[in-house]
């Protein structure tokens, strides 16, 4: 039998949970209770899954409190936003879900059975939220790594690559010669392992080199 406690500050959606749950034969809703209780409650209860609201107010210190357990329960988060920050925020505070409270009724209990087995639980916006931040995190890590292995020097053209003048206007501009530029520019693609000059300028900009 899988124990569940549901915490939320609304009676009525711990109403509506718990009935939904409750029809299910392996499913034993053991506690509904608002979040002010909800840490004594599952040390109690010791459930193996907590559907957890995230607009109750106290939820990081629950978060905070349930982590700080022997053999803490799966923590599902049902929020009504799929906001990257939020499930980030979320995911790294332990939790083993994030469902949207539009999530059709009928996916609760295969949601819940797969917590209590161990996986981490998704929408599919949630996911492509997760999917995006996670490339955007590698492409700017990959970006900030090449820009580290260019010389000041190299940094300064490369901005003003970025900008779109061309290696006469950035040697007019930084009172370097043409050649210099040239090899500048020829170091500079080398090291942030790129052919063209655009692909450089959009290295730079993930870096943040171009922002005022």
């Amino acid at each position: 039998m899988i124990r569940v406690v549901i915490v939320d500050n609304e009676p009525l959606i711990r109403a509506g949970l718990e009935h939904i749950l409750d029809a299910a034969d392996d499913i034993d809703v053991v506690a509904c209770s608002p979040v002010g209780q909800a840490v004594e409650t599952i040390q109690e209860q010791r459930p193996r899954v907590v559907l957890l609201d995230s607009c109750t107010s106290d939820a990081d210190t629950l978060s905070t409190g349930i982590g700080r357990m022997t053999n803490p329960p799966a923590v599902c988060v049902l929020s009504a936003s799929s906001n990257e920050e939020f499930v980030a925020t979320a995911l790294a505070s332990g939790a083993a879900g994030y469902i949207p409270k539009d999530t059709a009724p009928e996916r609760l209990v295969p949601l819940v059975r797969s917590l209590a087995q161990g996986w981490t639980m998704m929408s599919s916006p949630v996911s492509h939220a997760v999917v995006t931040r996670f490339l955007a995190d590698i492409t700017r890590t990959s970006a900030t790594s090449g820009i580290g292995r260019l010389t000041t020097r190299e940094r300064d053209v490369l901005v003003l690559l970025a900008a779109g003048l061309s290696n006469a206007a950035i040697g007019g501009r930084l009172h370097l010669s043409l050649g210099t530029v040239k090899d500048h520019v020829r170091s500079l693609l080398s090291k942030l392992g790129v052919e063209r000059r655009v692909q450089a300028a959009l290295q730079a900009e993930r870096a943040g080199l171009l922002r005022p």
